[in-house]
């Protein structure tokens, strides 16, 4: 038994290989990171945990949070097609050559939320926040439709009514003068909504864009309820193999197989291998 992880992630690597090919070859990637503590004792080491996925295939990472470990997974690949990372505004991810971004609403929402409790007699903070829900609707409105994106004549009120209160919200939280100096609750939010409008509300342009990085938060989830349970992963080695597997079972999974048929399918010789894109 001690030896059967070690072996089953052997047994996944070709098809693991193949999973990050189709990661950087999609269009849209969601991408997300958490802490995991590894190793023996009171010297655990912090470690993390990074994730890149598309609604079919998901592959993992373990390195730390730095620039470095970025470009050794799959995200400095993915600059190759254009393609769309979506992510929650780490700065990492903007260092990722030839991509575009689309920033994680639900991320943008929680922190219009710190503004409202914040600034609480300040209305900006609630304008912003509804009619960024309100262009997240119209966009599951449209995609329901079949339509490629969200017409402007659907979007032009809420989009007046965002730009208002970004705009609103700059003249009343004023930037600290002087470099390095740690600005008011919400400026780098509203210097980020201004200035990335682009990337904030790209998934209205092209509905194959999802408007938050969920599918990487789901996917990650298992991982943070199991430190919560044990407290920490044994080693680095057990660590990757462990999530060489996840992500063969988390793909294998998305494609409504029988993960327990197909992972002692892989031990034995007939590793499963997601198909190739029309």
């Amino acid at each position: 038994m001690h030896s059967l992880p070690a072996r089953a992630a052997k047994a996944v690597r070709g098809a693991n290989m193949l999973i990050r090919a189709l990661v950087v070859t999609a269009s849209v990637v969601c991408g997300d990171e958490t802490p995991l503590r590894v190793g023996p004792g009171p010297k655990t080491r912090k470690r993390y945990l990074l994730v890149a996925c598309t609604d079919l295939f998901t592959c993992y990472f373990l390195g730390d949070r730095s620039l470095d470990s970025f470009r050794k997974f799959v995200f400095a690949d993915l600059g190759d097609g254009g393609t769309v990372l979506v992510h929650d505004r780490y700065a990492n991810y903007d260092a990722m050559p030839g991509v575009l971004h689309q920033l994680c609403t639900q991320h943008l929402l929680r922190d219009l939320e710190d503004c409202a409790q914040a600034y609480p007699d300040a209305v900006w903070p609630g304008q912003a926040a509804e009619a960024l829900r309100s262009l997240i609707h119209a966009a599951n409105v449209c995609r329901d439709k079949g339509l490629s994106a969200v017409p402007a004549s659907d979007m032009a009120a809420d989009l007046r009514l965002f730009r208002n209160a970004v705009r609103v919200g700059l003249s009343e939280v004023r930037r600290v003068p002087g470099a390095n100096r740690k600005q008011e609750t919400g400026r780098c939010l509203l210097e980020c909504l201004d200035k990335r409008e682009d990337d904030v509300l790209r998934f209205t342009t092209d509905l194959r864009i999802p408007p938050t990085s969920n599918q990487a938060e789901r996917d990650l989830r298992p991982s943070k309820t199991q430190q919560k349970i044990s407290g920490r992963l044994r080693s680095e080695t057990a660590t990757r193999h462990r999530y060489a597997i996840r992500g063969y079972l988390d793909t294998a999974r998305k494609h409504e197989l029988a993960v327990m048929n197909v992972i002692r399918d892989a031990i034995t010789g007939n590793t499963w291998m997601p198909a190739l894109p029309a």
